[in-house]
Parts: C-alpha cells; structure tokens; sequence
C-alpha cells in the first residue's frame, strides 16, 4: 500500500527538495513552453511543458540556484530552498537576441520564411523525410507492449473526505503520483497489449498479431470493450513522418508535413549532443494558435539525413479542442540498418477535463509504448498478411494467465498499477457503489439494471403521435446473466387515442462465444411485433417512440399499423465481411388520413373507388456489409460508429414472393451504398455517403422506395430535413450526401470569435429517381393512389422534373456539444405544404 501525498504550494518533505512552478510572458501573460531550466553548478535540468509548467527533484544537496532561459527572453537566476517542497512561477520579460541571420522576438513581429535558417533546416528535414523513415524498409518485424492507462487527477483531502466516498476509503490506497506534474491521481483504469507486427514494403501492408490483451475497467456496468476500442480510436500510433497526424479522433498536421512551412513559425533553439550526434534543437509552434497543429521541439541530425531524433508535441491553450487541458507526445527514434529510424520511445499524454482551469479535476490519460527484438529486411512469409483486418486477435489473447504477462511486459507493472486489478474487483461488490451505478445507468443509458433482466429504455416510456395521441410504453429484456445462449426482449405499449394495444416479443438465440450485445455478433432472431410506424422512416424498432422524435412539424397523420413477424440469421467477424439473411412477413393497415384505395376495375369511374383493409408481403432477403478495420462504441441498444479512413459498403436484396404465407405481390428490391470520410486536413473533413436502388416488379406505394423525410426540429445526417414523409417515392434511385466539417479553419482567424471555438459545417443533399409507367397509378388502376390531401391535392410525388435538392450552412460546437443549422430546400418548391428554409438542431459530442 503507497503512502498517501497531498501537496500544496509549499509542504515540507524531510530530506527532499522538489519544486514546481510555471513560467508565463510579462506582456502577453501568455505561457512559455520549453524555458530551459538548470540547477547552476550541476549537470541536472528539464524543460517547461507546452502549457509553461515544469516539476522536478533536485539531486544535488549543495545546490541553491537554479536558471531560467529561453531565446528572447532576458535569462532569470533564482534561489531556492533546501529540502523543501516549494513554487517558483513568474513572469519571464522579453528582449531581442539575434541568433544567426534572424532575430527572434517575444513580441510580435513579423515573421517571415525568407532567409530563415530555421525554414531552411525544416525543408531539409522534409526533403530527406521518405529516406529516413521505417517505411523505407523492405520488411520489418518488431515486438510491441503498449499500456494504456486512465487516472482521476487533482485528488486532495477535501475531495477524499466526501460523504460520497465514506464506504470507499480503500479505492485511496492506489493514488500515484506524476513526476511531470506533481498532481496526485486516482487509477480508474488499465489495459495492456503484447503484439507482433509485421510489415512489407511491397506490396505495402502492416499488420499486427495481438498475442496479449488484458485490461480492467467497470465491466459489470459499462461494456468494457466499447470503451477500450473507443480509447484506441483516441490514443492512435503516432507518426511524425506521416502528413497528417490523427489523435483524439482530429487530424493534425505533422511539423514535418509538406505543408508545415505555411502552417508553422519555426525556430533554432540551441545546438546539443543527442545519441552521440550533433543535433540542431527546433523550436516550432502553429501560426494560428487555434488550427489543429502542434506546438514544441525536435532535434534533427546534423549530418547528410536530417533525420528526427527526437521530438515533442504538444498543443496550445487556445487550439479549437474540446475538454483536453493538455497533450503531450515525447518520441525518441534508433537508427537501425541503412540509417532508417525506428522508434525506441514513445508516450503520449492527454489531460482531459471540462474546465482549463488549473487544479481542476478531470481525467489524465497516457499511453506509453515500447519495442524490442527488432528484425529488420528479412522477407516475411506472405501469409502473414493475408488477413483482411489490419490488427488480428489471436484466438487465446484474451485468456493469457498471470504467467504470461510478467515474461511478456518489456517492464514490470508499479505497485500502483498492480492495485488497480484488485481496486477494481472490490468497488463493484460496495452496495453504495452498485446504487449509485443502477442510478447512473438509467440516466446516461436508458435501462434500468436488475441483475438478470433490465427494464427500458427510459426514453420511450412516453411519447406521442397524432394517430396515437398519448402513447405509454413499458418493457425490457434478459441479460447474459440469466443465459448466456438465449435472450428475450418484449415491450406493451398503449395508445390513448386510437385504443390500441402494441408490443414486441423476440427471442434470440446466441450461437456466439460472446454476449449478443458485443462485436462480432452470431444469432438467430425469431420476432413478432404489433407497431405503429411512419411509412418510409428506417428507424431502429424500439425506438421510433423515442420522446424526442415526438415534437414535429406540419401535418404527419398518415401512418400504417404494422404486423411483423421475423426470422432473422445475422453472422459478423472482425474480418470485416458481415452478412444477414431474414425472413419478414408484413401486414401494413392504413392508420390516420392514410388510405390505402383503387379502383375496383380495369377503367376508373365515378364512384368506383373503394378502400382495402390491408397489404401483406412475404419477403427473403440477404445483406451483405464489407466494413475493413471498423470499430465502435456498443451501447446499451445501439452502436456508436467510431469513424474512421476505410469506406463501408452495403448491398442488400430482397424478393417478395406471391402467395408465400399470403403475399400478395412478386417483386425484386435491391439497394447498395456506401460511406467514406476524406480527410483534407488542414480544412478538416467530409463526410459522403451514396447510395442507389432499384424495385423490379409492378408494386403499389407502400413497396416502393419512400424517401427518407424529417419533419421534426433535429437535424438528421441522411435524412432530407426539409422534405414531407410521403412527400417522394420511387422504383430506381441514386443520392448523395456531403457533409463538410472545417474544424474550426474559418472561425479560427476572425478575433473574438474564434474564442468561442466554434466550427463550420456545410452539407449537400441530392436525390435523383423516378417512377417506371407501370408503378403510376394513373397508367394501373390496380395500384393504390398516392396519398392525397383533404381537398385532392396530390401529396406523393415521383422526381419526374429533376433531382430534389437541399443544402446547409451550420455552426457546430456550441457550448462544445450542440451544432444548429439553416437548410435552405432548392427544387420542389412548388409542391404543398413545403418550406424553403428551416432551422434545425443536434446535439454532437466531439473532441
């Protein structure tokens, strides 16, 4: 058990003597990163973080001065007292100092790429970037042990003494302690990885073979795992040499990028020994403070490579980054054969809280990586990379013992991070804890936990509909802890207006070795449900009550009663490749001013018109989804995409089969689509998603492609939110949507605002399709006739006259959580009841 810390500004520590300060500009007020700061009379020093903020021991007992000095900046001496835990922050004043053939200014001056040696040393650094770096080999192989590890920091008495925390005293016993910060932190939880990489140059593949994974968490409350993919989404490999760097799920662009001469202001900061070679010391920060680029330093080999021999990054206060007090990357690169570096350290710090504020709690996150038995241009088996995924699970890495991992570690665990395991098992067994995360539970997720069998989602349990009225709802489903091999989930629910009772009963049976809610799944799914649903919104089926989906505009009354019974197979593997095939037998009845009616003969009369009761279709259809390296965060009763560089794609078919259980309709349904992210950094990214369908068959409206609408106030991503439900339907169809986030790089460079770190959106929507003669009720009299309005005005249109259109300009990021749209609707604006203009909303969490 560690003894437990608590520092202020001043603690005595016999025998120890630990300072702690933070060096900012006299003018600016603004922090210094990297002041050079050195015990006078001995060899020992550091430097200030990116932030101004420096921590260290003095080793030397006879020393009593230490220096401060920075390229523009006057140089400070100060003293300092012995065996004492003290603060020395203070404001370094600027002066001018010439180094080389430029000047460099704390205050503003112009600074110019012209004529600097700075610039000059960085191009050939970039210059010489394909020639040193580890891609340049022909083949690779290495052993790679990364820990990743997520503390609560800024522990003190007062928050330790908490009545909250009375029956969990003991989770204290495990706080560490930062040797950069000096700030006392919580451990909530750890994962280590062991795995072997492989890598070609030609042609170029890297893969890597995951031998160990281990990690501990809150498991029998949140899924562990969405949680630890979501964590490696944010702690991604570093590469310096890369253009464009993603961390916390952003691209930033590399110091060393092609572009980096435009986007950088780079200084010499001093020349230095380094691996026994002479380094050049480059000082570089991001011309606009507020662009996702980094501040800090790098040595560069002075010889005929310029190579990287070690860099630091950070990040400034004012970057357009959401709840990241702090970031810090520390790389140091071995030169192996043929001068090619390849890592030897590499760590990577974020200090995530809601507030900048210092000594504010939040939680600090690191990542430290090591490598070892490097093997270099020895050919590797092409079988190696022969799977689809770029990192492969190994069947027992989830099973390793104890054993494995203490010959497995490059470096042994601390007794910190070994309290953790055992923290972690006896939290979850305190009844005030399992309380409090029942009640967390129900708020952040929607269910409420029982053990065997969860009761939700809450946010269904009322809502309302203009065919419903008043809609109340109760139901929930079985957990892996009553059986893991069979699951059930049903709801009831009950409309006030139309007097009429709904529900859902499914069973699941699991033929996985995992609970049907975790990545991959393999079930088989036998459904029925009784429902009441919008005719072409694909909205998941426990959850088109949703409260929020209540509040819309206009008139949306014609809805259908839907009977659906399902059998459904759905087979998933980390391979990527995911198919489902599934039965659907369908009985739609109109509901509200719907009307399903036709003629009852061949040519229509006065009067002939009459109203069928139902439609039933019988269908199979298979799905097929090829989805290379996804991942994302498995919730409660949904997925969260973790976006990534790979596209997506989709292609599913059905055919609708006559006389089958009583269909009444022989048709073919095929559709395909696909989605990819672009990333154009510095301008952020793009969204596109395309997608087409084609219906193969002489069917009435309600089995033809009915454009997805939105007529609620949310703003939906692949939606149409300025088009009526039932507005547009037809039998052959092509779209687009782009959705353009610039991060910030407009906003960034107008004063004032950009402290309001706010982000830019622009989107387009396409939609171009029509309907064959035959589908047209005018040309059949056996189809049904599409909707209409009281009066007779036709309500459902095909796209004869040209593609439906809208776009939008939007501002995201506000208060960090919540973007807001103008949409402007460009075709069709003839058509009744439509708006030109509309302001939508949504709430989205982003770093």
């Amino acid at each position: 058990m560690i003894m437990l810390l608590t520092f202020s500004s001043i603690v005595s520590v016999v025998g120890q003597t630990k300072i702690k300060g933070k060096i900012i500009d006299s003018k600016t007020n603004e922090a210094i990163p990297f002041v050079n700061i050195v015990v006078l009379g001995t060899k020992q020093g550091v430097q200030t973080d990116i932030n101004g903020n420096y921590t260290f021991e003095i080793q030397d007992k006879s020393a009593s001065k230490i220096q401060f000095s920075s390229v523009g900046y006057q140089t400070e001496i100060k003293n300092f007292k012995k065996e004492l835990s003290q603060t020395i922050s203070f404001k370094m004043i600027p002066q001018s100092k010439n180094l080389g053939e430029i000047v460099v200014k704390a205050k503003k001056d112009k600074y110019r790429n012209k004529d600097n040696p700075a610039v000059v040393l960085i191009k050939k650094v970039i210059a010489h970037r394909d020639e040193n770096r580890k891609e340049g080999f022909d083949f690779y192989q290495y052993e790679k042990y990364e820990k990743i590890q997520l503390n609560l920091n800024n522990i003190d008495d007062n928050y330790k003494n908490k009545k909250a925390f009375k029956n969990f005293q003991f989770i204290f016993d495990n706080l560490d302690t930062s040797k950069t910060t000096g700030n006392v932190s919580l451990p909530l939880y750890l994962k280590e990885t062991v795995a072997d990489v492989f890598f070609r140059k030609n042609p170029k593949e890297e893969k890597a073979y995951i031998k160990g994974e281990k990690k501990i968490g809150l498991d029998q409350y949140i899924d562990n795992n969405g949680i630890s993919t979501y964590i490696n989404r944010l702690y991604e490999d570093i590469n310096i040499y890369e253009s464009n760097i993603s961390i916390l799920t952003n691209q930033f662009i590399s110091p060393i990028s092609n572009l980096s001469p435009t986007f950088y202001r780079f200084v010499i900061l001093d020349t230095l020994q380094f691996q026994n070679m002479k380094c050049v010391n480059l000082g570089f920060s991001p011309r606009n403070p507020a662009d996702f680029a980094f501040v800090g330093n790098m040595y560069i080999s002075l010889d005929s490579n310029f190579s990287v021999r070690k860099v630091k990054l950070g990040v400034p206060r004012s970057i357009n980054l959401n709840f990241v007090n702090e970031l810090l990357v520390e790389q140091e690169f071995t030169v192996l054969g043929n001068n090619k570096l390849m890592l030897s350290k590499d760590e990577v710090s974020i200090d995530f809280g809601f507030s900048q504020k210092e000594n504010k709690r939040g939680i600090l996150g690191k990542r430290t990586v090591s490598y070892r038995n490097y093997i270099i241009n020895q050919p590797i088996d092409n079988k190696t990379f022969t799977p689809i995924q770029r990192n492969v699970l190994m069947s027992n890495a989830l099973d390793k013992d104890e054993s494995f991992w203490v010959s497995a570690r490059h470096e042994g665990l601390s007794s910190v991070e070994k309290g953790i395991y055992k923290m972690a098992d006896s939290i979850q067994q305190v009844p005030a804890f399992k309380r409090f995360m029942t009640v967390a539970g129900l708020v952040l997720f929607g269910y409420k936990d029982f053990g065997d069998f969860e009761i939700g989602p809450a946010n269904t349990f009322y809502s309302f509909n203009p065919v419903e009225g008043l809609r109340l709802r109760l139901g929930g489903r079985t957990m892996a802890k009553l059986n893991p091999k069979l699951y059930v989930e049903t709801y009831a629910a009950y409309g006030f207006k139309d007097e009429r009772w709904k529900g859902y009963l499914g069973v699941t049976y699991n033929l996985g070795n995992n609970s049907i809610y975790d990545f991959p799944n393999n079930f088989l799914r036998v459904s029925y449900q009784d429902e009441v649903r919008i005719p072409g919104q694909e909205l998941q089926f426990i959850q088109e009550d949703n409260i929020l989906l209540s509040f819309k505009r206009g008139v949306n009354d014609k809805m259908t009663y839907n009977k659906i019974f399902r059998l459904d197979y759905r087979h998933e593997s980390r391979n990527g490749i995911s198919y489902e095939l599934g039965y659907k037998n369908l009985i739609q009845e109109a509901a509200g001013s719907l009307k399903f009616e036709r003629y009852s003969r061949a040519e229509a009369t006065e009067g002939s018109l009459y109203q069928e009761k139902d439609l039933t279709t019988s269908e199979l259809s298979v799905n097929l989804r090829f989805a290379p390296n996804e991942q994302f965060y498995q919730g409660k009763n949904y997925r969260i995409p973790i976006i990534n560089k790979y596209p997506i794609f989709q292609l599913r078919y059905t055919v609708g089969i006559n006389n089958l259980l009583h269909g009444d309709y022989n048709y073919h349904n095929l559709t395909f689509r696909v989605n990819k992210r672009f990333f154009t950094s510095p301008i952020g990214y793009t969204d596109v998603t395309a997608e087409a369908g084609k219906v193969f068959g002489t069917v009435p409206f309600p089995l033809l492609m009915i454009h997805r609408a939105n007529q609620s106030y949310s703003y939906q991503l692949e939606s149409y939110n300025l088009m009526n439900f039932l507005e547009f339907a037809s039998d052959k169809y092509a779209a687009i949507f782009i959705d353009h986030y610039f991060n910030g790089f407009i906003f960034n460079k107008i004063p004032l605002i950009k402290k309001l770190k706010l982000r830019e959106v622009i989107t387009f929507k396409g939609l171009w399709g029509g309907i064959s003669s035959k589908n047209l009720p005018e040309n059949n009299y056996s189809l049904y006739r599409f909707p209409e309005a009281q009066d007779g005005t036709p309500l459902t249109y095909s796209l004869a006259d040209g593609a439906y259109m809208e776009a939008s300009v939007g501002i995201s990021n506000i208060f960090k959580i919540f973007r807001i749209d103008l949409v402007k609707r460009l075709s069709y604006l003839d058509n009744p009841n439509v708006s030109e203009y509309g302001i939508r909303g949504r709430f989205k969490f982003d770093f």
